[in-house]
């Protein structure tokens, strides 16, 4: 999907001014820090990622500009809760669910910490399909991309590249938008700056994208 998530590239939207690093956890409001937390809990059952990402690119454009990074969450949430069924249109109109169901136990910080550390989840699949590419092999693009939902930005489409590392077959996320999973090989191609950019970018730059086989044709 082509919308104005995908930036890159993008001219015309003025300055990014950092001021500074990455804002403190504990800095946030008392309601991002909910919304952060919220999406560790399984508020909408059976949702992926990639089903998260694909409701961000689904948004108002000016609404997507103009949200904060957790205003976003939040609406996301919303619409992945209606997706499946956990709650309803009128439920968001009143505000509440008509018959909420007992919460969880609290959890630590440490219990937490300790919970995410010992997860082993990965996106790893196996596959009995060889790989197309090899390291070294010189790969292009594919400039359309027929996907609600796909992980290959707009900046690097019908442009070569060079495979600089395979890493197996992992879940694809154009299908797992949908709630499928499909293994495929994924690889790490690495762009010139001056491929994607221009002559003014610096020769001595490049852009390294991890880009699963379907995105990709030989040069």
């Amino acid at each position: 999907m082509d919308g104005i998530h995908d930036l890159g590239g993008v001219e015309g939207f003025g300055p990014v001014p950092v001021k500074s690093g990455d804002k403190d956890f504990r800095d946030l409001e008392d309601w991002e820090k909910r919304a952060f937390a919220l999406n560790w809990s399984p508020i909408a059952p059976g949702s992926t990622i990639d089903w998260f990402r694909h409701g961000l690119e689904r948004m108002v454009p000016a609404d997507y500009l103009a949200f904060s990074y957790f205003q976003k969450w939040c609406t996301n949430d919303l619409i992945r809760m209606l997706d499946n069924g956990t709650i309803t249109l009128e439920d968001v109109k009143r505000g509440h669910v008509q018959n909420p169901v007992a919460p969880p136990p609290s959890m630590t910080v440490e219990e937490a910490v300790a919970d995410v550390a010992a997860s082993d989840f990965s996106f790893e699949r196996d596959t009995l399909q060889r790989p197309a590419f090899s390291v070294g092999d010189t790969v292009q693009a594919r400039r359309h991309i027929n996907a609600n939902h796909t992980r290959l930005p707009r900046y690097v489409r019908g442009l070569k590249g060079v495979v600089l590392a395979h890493h197996g077959a992992h879940v694809l996320p154009d299908r797992n938008a949908e709630g499928v999973e499909v293994p495929e090989h994924l690889y790490t191609i690495g762009f010139r700056a001056v491929t994607l950019w221009g002559e003014d970018s610096d020769p001595r730059d490049d852009v390294t994208l991890d880009l699963w086989e379907s995105y990709l044709v030989p040069a």
